[in-house]
């Protein structure tokens, strides 16, 4: 039969099923195709966080959103269009996100009755009635699949797992995603597992001839691919970025990239990356503790290396005695923080970005530190060499922001041209610096770094310790004056970056009279809902902060230019806080702690109603 075609703008698309259902993989492959269409596209990996919950049971659920389109898009979607549920648990889960009308693909095998009790369902929904308000297609995904596989030398366990091939091949054939490239990934995947790859090939095409020939779909679609600048793109991750961040820092430095870590979601995808790419010089340390993995990330920078640590906040808090002594010693130092909602262990899979007072504050005593927040997932890599920057030039720890949103969340990006990106000078100590003596805490009038003298180096020998420095000779110093003025100094040197980052820019094309700013992994929710105001015909402003401590030098400026200030988080008012101190500016809060990305559409009516 011929089937009607129909063209679509953007759609958003979640898979979800029990965490050994493959919707990751599922999911990727399905945003790899998407690239190549050359659609735009956002993701949202969502992750039980779980480690080995029942199979069927709420908790167990994983999902994969997808939102491509044939425009710029920022999001990876409020709400999907289109929600594939493996099972009772991931419909249950995930239903209440689903707008009425929209398109529900269930694999009816899955709703027996123990599977309905593991997930609090009473009756099927698929009989009585709940279900009726969307286009739900009831999709026999277990038997088709071990249909298509009975000639496949499987067992019935393995035919059944590669269910997930079947609904990704009937989704591709829904939205006309490419097929040769998803059999080639599995052909490579499976290659020393022969029937495997045979099987999941197979259930794959099988999907996509049951779209095909199926009654039950009559319309497929399309997207066309978006306008992009010109370039060579690849899919990334935030994680990802930040690693080749690091990477590019280390080579434009010259410098050595040593990593030490201790695994923690979700910051240990960064760990896992970094160490395959010993060619370039990375090395990377799994440590015992996250106390060890500072003090030896610390201890690297000490020997002339690029010292990075990586964690989450509950990581970060047991880095923070280091991170003073790395303060007081005057040497650089990154601590990426990928934040994810707490307090103590909280929802380990879900982000959050709650962390910006903890590295602000959280450590005795007079110690600040430069902040700096990336915005995307492609951006983690402008900011990771922005961190690393800083950290060279002034000689200081640097708290690098992300989240697990932004970590997880992939994006297409623009490879930049390697030879393009800037150099990151850096120079040791090679000699005496004042009579004939080396005095380790003399600065560079501009920058107020101290010199950075390698072990071992001939005639430059010199203290390190956590006991306050006596300015210049860096020995030891009980005294009240020096102490006072070593404080000062130190602060100064921090708050002196300053004049050496970007002011801040405002996206304000209409004379608005109020401003949206934000930080951090709400670029892309707060991008997205000025751009539905505006749409409306109502005049808006919008400013994005990745420099957190210090503040851009016209910060005050821009801020009091406006009659109204909001500030979007994902926390309870951590940069209103900051804004009302520092600026002494009214700016109010919309302030939102659910362990999920700020929705662009809430976000929208909040900027009306302010308006």
């Amino acid at each position: 039969m011929t089937k009607q075609v129909e063209q679509l703008e953007q759609v958003t698309i979640r898979f979800a099923g029990d965490s050994g259902d493959g919707m990751q993989l599922a999911g990727g492959r399905f945003t790899s195709e998407t690239a190549l269409v050359g659609n735009d596209l956002s993701t949202l990996p969502d992750f039980p966080a779980e480690i080995r919950a029942p199979a069927g049971s709420l908790p167990g659920v994983s999902g994969f959103q997808l939102h491509f389109a044939d425009h710029d898009i920022l999001t990876p979607g409020d709400a999907p269009d289109v929600l594939v549920a493996m099972n009772p648990a991931a419909l249950k889960t995930n239903l209440r996100d689903l707008p009425k009308g929209g398109t529900l693909i269930v694999n009816r095998d899955a709703f027996t009755d123990r599977n309905l009790d593991k997930a609090g369902y009473a009756t099927s929904p698929l009989e009585d009635g709940s279900l009726d308000e969307f286009h739900l297609h009831e999709v026999p995904l277990t038997t088709l699949t071990l249909e298509a596989l009975k000639d496949v030398e499987v067992t019935k366990r393995e035919a059944e797992r590669s269910k997930n091939m079947f609904a990704l091949g009937l989704m591709s054939w829904l939205y006309h995603r490419p097929t040769e490239t998803t059999i080639a990934y599995l052909e490579r995947k499976f290659a020393s597992k022969p029937a495997i790859a045979e099987a999941n090939v197979k259930a794959f095409k099988a999907g996509w001839a049951y779209g095909e020939t199926s009654e039950d779909f009559v319309v497929s679609y399309e997207v066309a691919p978006a306008q992009l600048p010109p370039g060579t793109y690849r899919n990334i991750t935030g994680n990802q970025a930040l690693g080749m961040g690091l990477i590019a820092a280390s080579v434009k430095s010259g410098l050595p990239l040593f990593l030490g870590a201790y695994p923690i979601t979700p910051a240990s995808e960064i760990l896992e990356n970094l160490s395959r790419h010993k060619r370039f010089g990375v090395r990377t340390f799994q440590a015992e503790d996250e106390i060890a993995a500072v003090g030896a990330a610390l201890g690297a920078s000490f020997g002339g290396a690029l010292g990075v640590c990586t964690s989450s906040g509950p990581g970060v808090v047991l880095k923070g005695e280091t991170v003073g002594l790395a303060v007081t010693l005057e040497l650089p130092l990154l601590i990426l923080d990928i934040q994810r909602a707490g307090p103590s262990t909280g929802m380990p899979t879900k982000p959050e970005q709650a962390d910006l007072l903890m590295v602000l504050f959280g450590r005795n005593a007079e110690s600040p530190v430069p902040v700096v927040a990336a915005a995307t997932p492609g951006g983690c890599f402008d900011a990771a060499l922005e961190a690393a920057r800083i950290a060279l030039k002034y000689r200081t720890p640097v708290y690098l922001l992300s989240d697990a949103y932004l970590a997880n969340g992939s994006e297409p990006w623009l490879l930049p041209d390697a030879a393009a990106l800037p150099e990151i000078p850096v120079e040791f100590a090679t000699k005496p610096n004042r009579d004939g003596e080396f005095l380790p805490y003399v600065r560079d009038p501009e920058t107020l770094a101290r010199e950075w003298a390698i072990p071992g180096t001939p005639g430059l020998e010199h203290r390190i310790g956590g006991l306050e420095k006596q300015d210049e000779t860096g020995n030891v110093s009980y005294d009240p004056d020096n102490h006072d003025h070593m404080v000062r100094l130190r602060a100064q040197k921090v708050a002196g970056i300053a004049a050496d980052i970007p002011e801040l820019e405002v996206d304000d094309p209409d004379g608005a009279s109020l401003l949206v700013l934000g930080w951090g992994g709400t670029y892309g929710p707060i991008t997205a809902a000025v751009r539905r105001v505006r749409k409306e015909g109502k005049k808006v402003a919008q400013a994005h902060l990745t420099h957190l401590n210090p503040f851009p030098r016209n910060t005050g400026e821009v801020l009091r230019s406006y009659d109204r200030v909001l500030v979007p988080e994902m926390n309870l008012g951590q940069l209103s806080k900051l804004v009302r101190a520092d600026f002494l500016v009214d700016a109010v809060g919309y302030n939102r702690v659910r362990g999920v990305p700020l929705r662009a559409s809430e976000l929208a009516e909040a900027i009306e109603a302010m308006l």
